[in-house]
């Protein structure tokens, strides 16, 4: 081959390369025009409880006898953050990043940004498509021995599905948030809130519950879904179902809810006798079953995002504690119908 050749060969490969070099470095397709991107810096607000003038109602007068500190409800960080970006064009993007932020991509111009966490297991995000519309429920749970709330006024509609505890939800909400065109993303720092509060249910016994062998529990009346750009919850009322701790004295359970339902509003009414239910069953060491209900809409009344819930003067007599006596170990998982049901919806 002529030099000639060999020059024109080299000279048509370094052209190609170029142009493929080039084609890959190309910013300047409108597609790309139009998008930018935003540093977020997450931070949490992790309050467990908050009473009814927005301040925590426990953490000055926790009880020692309670065996456990005021901290140790506090939720863990969670493991990862979802961004939902809503353009002004109607469009949506879906960024994921750490928990504490990172770079998240949306169209230039102006947005709606709506934040939670996304590690959770048994919260179901839905209507995602805007953002004041999105809202989180919780899985269906299923218990064949729990028959509702028996202290509903008569005519009035008693029935609520049974759900799972939602696992711990954080939300931030920005209506409109001016995403520029920068090649260094900007920061934009948020601090999100708490969605999903804690219920510390006590159950005291002042005889027999050194019969009691696993116990779990229902509370009645509760919010079944949060509305995650502003917290609050929708009037639809779930019964939440949920295992127990046996303790020397009692009983114990430490519930998650989204609250009580239609919950902040200004025209918030007062619930009527009945609204708020607790149920407890136990089942003894011999194999025998109790149930036990009790009307608290007193106690929810002033604690309407977590607290703590009291019952007590629970007996269960020697003659029922010593009757029969099954040889059964009651504390053995997957022991016939306690279990409940998660129904994966």
């Amino acid at each position: 081959m002529s030099r000639q050749a060999i020059y024109a060969v080299c000279m048509a490969a370094v052209l190609v390369l170029s142009s493929c070099e080039h084609k890959d470095l190309c910013y300047n397709h409108p597609e790309h025009a139009l998008r930018s991107q935003t540093r977020i810096e997450a931070a949490y607000n992790r309050m467990w409880e908050v009473g009814e003038d927005g301040e925590p109602a426990w953490m000055r007068r926790w009880p020692d006898t309670f065996g456990f500190g005021y901290e140790t409800l506090v939720p863990d960080m969670p493991e990862g953050l979802c961004v939902n970006a809503y353009s002004a064009d109607g469009s949506l993007s879906v960024s994921h990043t750490a928990a504490t932020g990172g770079i998240v991509s949306m169209k230039a111009g102006d947005n709606s940004l709506l934040m939670y966490n996304d590690d959770t297991e048994f919260i179901i995000f839905d209507r995602l498509n805007a953002s004041v519309s999105a809202k989180a429920t919780t899985r269906s749970r299923s218990r064949a021995s729990y028959s509702g709330n028996p202290f509903y006024a008569p005519g009035t509609e008693g029935y609520e599905r049974t759900v799972t505890p939602p696992d711990p939800l954080f939300g931030h909400y920005i209506e409109h948030y001016e995403q520029p065109r920068l090649q260094q993303p900007p920061s934009l720092a948020v601090t999100l809130q708490p969605l999903v509060f804690t219920y510390v249910i006590r159950y005291e016994f002042e005889q027999g519950i050194e019969y009691v062998g696993i116990a779990r529990g229902a509370l009645a009346g509760m919010a079944e879904s949060v509305f995650l750009y502003d917290g609050h919850t929708g009037p639809e009322r779930a019964t939440i179902l949920y295992d127990c701790t046996v303790e020397p004295w009692g009983v114990q359970a430490v519930v998650n809810s989204f609250g009580v339902p239609d919950y902040p509003s200004p025209v918030y009414p007062r619930a009527e006798p009945g609204s708020y239910a607790l149920n407890l069953e136990v089942r003894l060491r011999n194999g025998k079953t109790f149930s036990f209900d009790y009307d608290i809409t007193g106690q929810m009344a002033a604690q309407p995002h977590g607290g703590v819930i009291v019952v007590d003067g629970i007996k269960i007599s020697d003659e029922d504690g010593d009757a029969g006596g099954s040889g059964f170990d009651v504390t053995i998982d997957g022991w016939g119908e306690f279990n409940d049901i998660i129904i994966n919806l």
